[in-house]
């Protein structure tokens, strides 16, 4: 066993971790009962602290909270093999490079070789035909094998691409959110990075996105309803970010859209579009045909500097929506300056 326990304490503490996801009021999904177990044996400092806090802040967890805490603290999806990928991504586009310039430098090699055959000055004219017939017999040998090394070099950048290709479907899993297909909060702070590495200086609006009475939804109509509800208006919010900007799936019912040299105002006005779109959008049930209630959004603006961490633009961006929280619904609440 992975914690060396016997029998009868393996099954004490799984009774205990049933127990804790019931007080928890959550499924006992595989997931959800590894967080549980990890919680109650303590195996992570840092596990514990992130539960802790999020039952401190009145905060019910739900299967998104403990998946990314799973992800985070128990399959140690962490900085150190997001960065090894891109290491080896950067090893991979080197390869690459150094095997056009090989190519290159050999085909001008070959070049020079034959140019060179004209330039042979000797007064022994069998001298000069015997080095010239030399210099085109080592050029003939030496373009077959330069057309083997060309045959290599393609299958070898066949493998490459492929590697890549892989290598992109690993960084899906790490830096995408698997439900909504937009980027988590691991990629949201490498983001951040990026901008801040490229320019300190740099803003970046943000919008907080929540959905209004989601949980009384998710209770009513029951977690896949609730799941494709979640997809469908997050595509309708991915679809008014164009390249520059980052959609995130932050919370369970929560999403937030990073702007980066974006004014305040216009991504106000950007958040009002997606209020009013996702407003009008209409569900009905395909089993039953029943129309499902409407949805609205709750959403904050503000923008910040990149030196900002990542849970301070969310919790203080939150906190806009949170000030209006329990006397307006399907608003959006602009910081002001």
């Amino acid at each position: 066993m992975k914690y060396h326990d016997s029998i009868v304490t393996a099954e004490k503490k799984m009774h205990a971790a049933i127990k804790q996801l019931q007080l928890w009021h959550i499924a006992a999904t595989p997931i959800n009962y590894a967080v549980s177990y990890a919680y109650l044996n303590k195996h992570s400092k840092r596990l514990n602290a992130v539960i802790e806090k999020q039952l401190a802040c009145v905060k019910r967890l739900d299967n998104f909270f403990l998946e990314q805490t799973y992800n985070q603290y128990i399959l140690v999806q962490s900085a150190f093999r997001g960065e090894l990928i891109d290491d080896i991504d950067e090893v991979l586009i080197d390869l690459q490079a150094n095997s056009k310039q090989s190519s290159s430098c050999t085909k001008q090699l070959v070049t020079q070789l034959d140019d060179n055959i004209t330039r042979l000055n000797s007064t022994d004219k069998r001298e000069i035909l015997i080095a010239i017939k030399q210099i085109r017999q080592t050029t003939q040998q030496f373009k077959l094998e330069q057309e083997k090394i060309v045959e290599q070099l393609l299958v070898s950048t066949q493998s490459t691409e492929a590697l890549r290709l892989e290598l992109e479907d690993v960084k899906k899993e790490i830096y995408l959110d698997p439900l909504t297909g937009l980027y988590n909060r691991k990629a949201m702070a490498k983001h951040l990075d990026l901008w801040l590495s490229a320019d300190p200086n740099k803003q970046v609006a943000a919008i907080v996105i929540n959905i209004d009475q989601f949980s009384q939804m998710n209770e009513s109509l029951g977690p896949l309803i609730s799941d494709v509800l979640l997809t469908k208006i997050a595509n309708k919010i991915s679809s008014y970010v164009d390249e520059s900007g980052l959609p995130i799936r932050s919370a369970g019912d929560e999403f937030l859209i990073l702007l980066p040299d974006v004014e305040r105002s216009m991504a106000g006005e950007i958040a009002e579009k997606i209020r009013q779109s996702v407003e009008k959008l209409r569900f009905i049930s395909s089993k039953s045909g029943t129309r499902l209630p409407q949805i609205t959004l709750s959403m904050g603006v503000s923008d910040y500097n990149v030196t900002t961490s990542a849970n301070n633009i969310i919790s203080q961006t939150r906190a806009l929506i949170s000030h209006h929280a329990k006397r307006q619904t399907n608003h959006v609440s602009i910081a002001h300056s």
